[in-house]
């Protein structure tokens, strides 16, 4: 674990960038680029001019990483890499020097009497044919934030990488930088000061270029060279003929591209008739209470017409058609005929709702045409009656509907972050409730939450709109005992760290347990402040996010401390946990504050102060800017490490 600075961050000490480090043989470098080649890529692709297209984009951040290695023994540069399993890795700090030097070369115009570098010319390899490669889309804040980064230059959009990427402070942004051959490094630091420095957006999906959506290249253009290439030489009459060959054409099956093959299986899954429709009450007698029970809802569940599109759509999504899916989830067509949960007209769009078991599926287009249809996924398989309670139907103006579970009586609308404010009745119409404010489009600081509340079948639940299909349902409690947050305590828990969940938009969110495992009287006496875990658990089990947070008496909201991706701390795998962090009192002092749960008998510290001391608390007095790891034991003689 690495502390961090709850009121300011913490200040690294470095030597010289300019200095020659320690001799660094090839295979270390190597070893550096394998280990981390996924933060490499994504450093390099938020360091590349965005006037590249996004395909290029993609392509010529790997191809920069993967050449960054040395030709041959070489000095490292004494350049930290400060994030956590690299520091004082010289072969890392070497391979990333060497992706913002090229990724900046990248960005410079053609000269005409000076030779250009290699890196301003399209990538040899990796090459990608006939397929366009492309980071998955993020949400409006992202989106927002890649806008702004393309009004930078390259050195302004590497010191903005460097300090959130990296999480360096300036004085090693500019030793790089001068490194790279960057003149103005004042003004890059300058410019990338003005863009809000809401650095975890850096690592959502928008800037992730090895987690990648494939679509197809311009299919006419493609076929027009065909026919121009087929006067060329007979070899190519093969590639005439399929061109020729008829199809099922663009008439009944709306925007869903042609179809390629012809058997009774798909057939049978492509046919409107062929739909399962669930009995309006066999939910009611059903041993399930998942999507399987729900019944067919909406006025349009009898236009087939609609519903062949919309099963085309899913079978063949055409080029011009918007696919998005959850992490991990399969966007292939059905293996059988589907179940239907719902047709009808939302706000000024026809929506299909499907499920086949594994996903939901839904199918929208505009009104008044097929023109600009959307096709999105979300993976439920094993979703229990409470994780089953809604299904997002539409978005429009921030605003979302649901269909909610044919068990749910009643709906309403709390914002999370205040639990005495009560719950505001939300209109049930054959399970689509009205609109409510979704805080997963919401723009710029977070001052609420709004969450979903539902009444019926389980009793109570709460459940948080992500930017996805499915809602992920909130929890409080210990892992393993884990309980509805919809009791008074479970609210009252829940407050400070709603806008924690920002952190879990688009990650295929399944489930967020909120659990506070320690409460620590203050080394000033103002108080007792209150150790958190929020862990977020995902459908396809795999990318797990825990959430080490921190909150002192009067603040509004808590501070994450520290964070794990995959690991089994604070799940019901491992119900323990252990963090700290940098407090200044009041009176301007700095403590290593640390806890650990109630099982934790012991904690000690080690790096820039080394303390130790009985029970799962712990409190010294320290500097600002120091970084240490943390380390204790479980009353069962059991290690556990600090949360990181």
């Amino acid at each position: 674990m690495q502390s961090q600075d709850v009121a300011q961050r913490p200040a690294s000490r470095s030597p010289r960038s300019g200095s020659a480090g320690p001799a660094l043989d090839v295979e270390q470098a190597e070893a550096a680029l394998v280990e981390h080649y996924p933060r490499l890529v994504r450093l390099a692709y938020v360091v590349l001019p965005p006037t590249l297209a996004r395909g290029r984009r993609v392509l010529t951040a790997h191809a920069l990483v993967q050449r960054a290695l040395p030709r041959r023994r070489a000095s490292a540069p004494v350049i930290p890499a400060q994030s956590a399993g690299r520091d004082g890795d010289p072969g890392y700090a070497y391979v990333r020097l060497q992706v913002v030097r090229t990724a900046l070369q990248a960005g410079l115009p053609l000269k005409r009497r000076a030779w250009p570098k290699r890196a301003q010319f399209p990538p040899l390899l990796p090459q990608v044919r006939g397929l366009r490669l492309f980071p998955r889309s993020g949400g409006a804040d992202e989106l927002a934030l890649e806008q702004r980064l393309s009004e930078l230059d390259g050195p302004a959009r590497a010191a903005y990488a460097l300090r959130g990427l990296e999480q360096l402070p300036d004085g090693d942004v500019r030793k790089i930088l001068g490194e790279c051959g960057v003149d103005a490094i004042d003004a890059a630091l300058r410019e990338a000061g003005e863009v809000d420095a809401e650095y975890t957006l850096l690592d959502s999906p928008e800037f992730d270029p090895c987690s990648l959506q494939a679509r197809p290249t311009d299919l006419m253009r493609r076929r027009q060279h065909g026919r121009a290439a087929l006067a060329a030489g007979a070899a190519l009459l093969v590639c005439g003929a399929l061109v020729a060959l008829p199809g099922g054409g663009w008439g009944p099956d709306g925007a869903a591209a042609p179809s390629y093959a012809k058997n009774p299986a798909a057939e049978a899954a492509l046919d409107p008739g062929r739909l399962l429709k669930v009995s309006p009450v066999a939910w009611k007698t059903s041993s399930r209470t998942d999507f399987s029970a729900w019944p067919a809802r909406g006025e349009l569940t009898g236009d087939d017409a609609l519903l062949r599109r919309a099963l085309a759509v899913w079978a063949r999504p055409g080029a011009q058609v918007h696919v998005s899916a959850t992490p991990d989830t399969p966007t292939g067509g059905p293996a059988g005929p589907p179940q239907l949960l719902y047709a009808g007209t939302v706000d000024n769009a026809r929506v299909v709702l499907l499920h086949d078991g594994l996903r939901i599926a839904r199918y929208a287009e505009p009104k008044d045409g097929t023109a600009g249809a959307a096709l999105d996924f979300a993976r439920v398989d094993g979703a229990s009656g409470a994780e089953s309670g809604a299904v997002v139907l539409g978005r429009a103006d921030g605003n979302v509907r649901f269909l909610t579970a044919p068990w749910v009586t009643k709906a309403g609308e709390r914002d999370l972050s205040k639990p005495g404010a009560g719950v505001m009745d939300l209109t049930l119409t054959g399970g689509v409730t009205s609109p409510m404010v979704s805080p997963a489009t919401k723009q710029g600081a977070c001052t609420g939450w709004n969450v979903l509340e539902l009444t019926g079948g389980e009793g109570r639940q709460l459940l948080s709109d992500l930017g996805e299909l499915v809602p992920a349902r909130l929890t409080s409690g210990k892992p393993g005992a884990v309980k509805d947050a919809t009791g008074a305590e479970a609210l009252k828990t829940w407050a400070p760290y709603a806008c924690s969940l920002a952190d879990a938009r688009a990650q295929g969110v399944r489930a967020v347990n909120v659990w506070q495992f320690a409460r620590q009287p203050l080394p000033d006496g103002t108080g007792s402040a209150d150790w958190v875990c929020t862990r977020a658990e995902t459908w396809r089990g795999d990318g797990a996010r825990a959430l080490a947070q921190f909150h002192t008496p009067g603040g509004l909201f808590g501070a994450a401390v520290a964070k794990g991706l995959d690991v089994p701390a604070c799940g019901p795998r491992d119900p323990h946990v252990l963090a700290g962090a940098l407090w200044k009192s009041k009176a301007g002092h700095w403590f290593l504050l640390a806890a650990g749960d109630k099982d934790t008998a012991s904690v000690r510290t080690e790096g820039g102060i080394s303390v130790s001391g009985q029970g799962n608390l712990l409190a010294a007095r320290t500097e600002q800017g120091v970084q240490a790891s943390l380390e204790g034991a479980l009353k069962d003689g059991t290690a556990v490490k600090g949360l990181r």
